[in-house]
Protein backbone atom coordinates (compact mmCIF):
# COMPACT_ATOMS: atom_id res chain seq x y z
CA UNK A 1 0.00 0.00 0.00
CA UNK A 2 1.07 3.28 -1.18
CA UNK A 3 1.16 5.53 2.28
CA UNK A 4 2.06 8.60 0.93
CA UNK A 5 1.84 10.48 -2.28
CA UNK A 6 5.64 10.78 -2.98
CA UNK A 7 5.23 7.44 -2.05
CA UNK A 8 3.04 6.85 -4.54
CA UNK A 9 5.19 8.66 -6.82
CA UNK A 10 8.23 6.45 -6.33
CA UNK A 11 6.19 3.35 -7.36
CA UNK A 12 5.36 4.84 -10.34
CA UNK A 13 8.77 5.99 -11.40
CA UNK A 14 10.15 2.24 -10.24
CA UNK A 15 7.27 0.42 -11.95
CA UNK A 16 8.64 2.17 -15.41
CA UNK A 17 12.32 1.15 -14.31
CA UNK A 18 11.53 -1.91 -13.86
CA UNK A 19 9.25 -2.37 -16.87
CA UNK A 20 6.77 -3.71 -14.69
CA UNK A 21 3.19 -3.53 -16.28
CA UNK A 22 1.83 -5.46 -13.17
CA UNK A 23 2.85 -2.53 -10.28
CA UNK A 24 2.06 -0.09 -13.47
CA UNK A 25 -1.77 -1.52 -13.46
CA UNK A 26 -2.00 -1.24 -9.43
CA UNK A 27 -0.98 2.05 -9.33
CA UNK A 28 -3.78 3.36 -11.56
CA UNK A 29 -6.99 3.99 -10.12
CA UNK A 30 -9.87 1.55 -10.74
CA UNK A 31 -12.35 3.86 -8.83
CA UNK A 32 -11.90 6.93 -10.77
CA UNK A 33 -11.69 8.44 -14.19
CA UNK A 34 -7.97 8.30 -15.19
CA UNK A 35 -6.32 10.26 -18.05
CA UNK A 36 -2.85 10.32 -19.67
CA UNK A 37 -1.17 12.68 -21.62
CA UNK A 38 2.83 11.20 -22.75
CA UNK A 39 4.48 13.25 -24.85
CA UNK A 40 3.63 13.29 -28.32
CA UNK A 41 0.74 11.21 -28.49
CA UNK A 42 -2.82 12.09 -28.12
CA UNK A 43 -4.75 12.82 -24.93
CA UNK A 44 -5.27 9.31 -23.72
CA UNK A 45 -8.94 8.71 -21.25
CA UNK A 46 -9.82 5.71 -19.66
CA UNK A 47 -8.45 3.05 -17.74
CA UNK A 48 -8.07 0.58 -20.85
CA UNK A 49 -6.37 3.44 -23.13
CA UNK A 50 -3.98 4.40 -20.26
CA UNK A 51 -3.12 0.77 -19.22
CA UNK A 52 -2.85 0.05 -23.07
CA UNK A 53 -0.51 2.81 -23.92
CA UNK A 54 2.05 2.12 -20.72
CA UNK A 55 2.38 -2.16 -21.71
CA UNK A 56 3.32 -0.59 -24.90
CA UNK A 57 5.94 1.83 -23.49
CA UNK A 58 7.22 -0.75 -20.96
CA UNK A 59 7.67 -3.43 -23.65
CA UNK A 60 10.96 -1.72 -23.91
CA UNK A 61 10.87 0.91 -20.99
CA UNK A 62 12.84 4.26 -21.30
CA UNK A 63 15.21 4.92 -18.57
CA UNK A 64 13.47 8.19 -16.39
CA UNK A 65 14.60 9.21 -13.42
CA UNK A 66 12.55 11.48 -11.07
CA UNK A 67 13.97 14.83 -9.76
CA UNK A 68 12.84 17.58 -7.63
CA UNK A 69 9.56 16.22 -6.71
CA UNK A 70 6.97 18.24 -4.54
CA UNK A 71 3.73 17.78 -3.43
CA UNK A 72 0.70 19.90 -3.54
CA UNK A 73 -1.88 18.19 -0.91
CA UNK A 74 -5.10 18.82 -1.33
CA UNK A 75 -6.38 16.44 1.17
CA UNK A 76 -7.77 12.84 -0.80
CA UNK A 77 -6.08 14.82 -4.02
CA UNK A 78 -2.20 15.11 -4.35
CA UNK A 79 -0.66 16.52 -6.97
CA UNK A 80 3.04 15.58 -7.41
CA UNK A 81 5.10 17.70 -9.51
CA UNK A 82 9.02 16.52 -10.88
CA UNK A 83 11.52 16.62 -13.73
CA UNK A 84 12.15 13.79 -15.72
CA UNK A 85 15.47 12.94 -16.58
CA UNK A 86 15.71 10.77 -19.42
CA UNK A 87 19.31 11.24 -20.85
CA UNK A 88 20.01 14.60 -21.07
CA UNK A 89 16.05 15.72 -21.68
CA UNK A 90 14.35 17.09 -19.25
CA UNK A 91 10.33 16.94 -19.34
CA UNK A 92 7.96 18.11 -16.27
CA UNK A 93 5.64 15.80 -14.61
CA UNK A 94 2.44 16.15 -12.95
CA UNK A 95 1.22 12.99 -11.27
CA UNK A 96 -1.87 13.15 -9.81
CA UNK A 97 -3.04 10.78 -7.12
CA UNK A 98 -6.39 9.94 -5.39
CA UNK A 99 -6.12 9.19 -1.50
CA UNK A 100 -8.65 5.45 -1.77
CA UNK A 101 -9.00 2.71 0.68
CA UNK A 102 -5.80 0.77 -1.00
CA UNK A 103 -3.97 3.89 -0.92
CA UNK A 104 -2.93 6.48 -3.07
CA UNK A 105 -3.90 6.12 -7.14
CA UNK A 106 -3.27 8.12 -10.00
CA UNK A 107 -5.71 9.46 -11.82
CA UNK A 108 -3.42 11.38 -14.21
CA UNK A 109 -0.09 11.71 -15.46
CA UNK A 110 1.26 14.12 -18.19
CA UNK A 111 4.66 15.35 -18.62
CA UNK A 112 6.15 17.73 -21.05
CA UNK A 113 9.54 19.63 -22.17
CA UNK A 114 10.62 22.20 -19.93
CA UNK A 115 13.40 24.99 -19.54
CA UNK A 116 14.23 24.20 -16.06
CA UNK A 117 17.44 22.36 -15.52
CA UNK A 118 18.45 19.79 -13.18
CA UNK A 119 19.15 20.24 -9.66
CA UNK A 120 22.24 21.82 -8.71
CA UNK A 121 24.48 18.48 -6.85
CA UNK A 122 24.32 18.67 -2.88
CA UNK A 123 27.29 20.15 -1.11
CA UNK A 124 28.93 18.05 1.58
CA UNK A 125 28.43 19.06 4.87
CA UNK A 126 30.93 21.78 6.18
CA UNK A 127 31.09 22.92 2.31
CA UNK A 128 31.45 26.73 2.82
CA UNK A 129 28.49 28.02 0.66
Amino acid sequence: MTNSPIAANQAFYAAVAQGDAAAMDALWSRRQPVACIHPGWPMLAGREAVMKSWAAILRDPPRIVAEAARVLDYGDTAIVLCIEKIGDNRLAATNVFSREPEGWRLVHHQAGPTRETAPAPAKPAGTIH
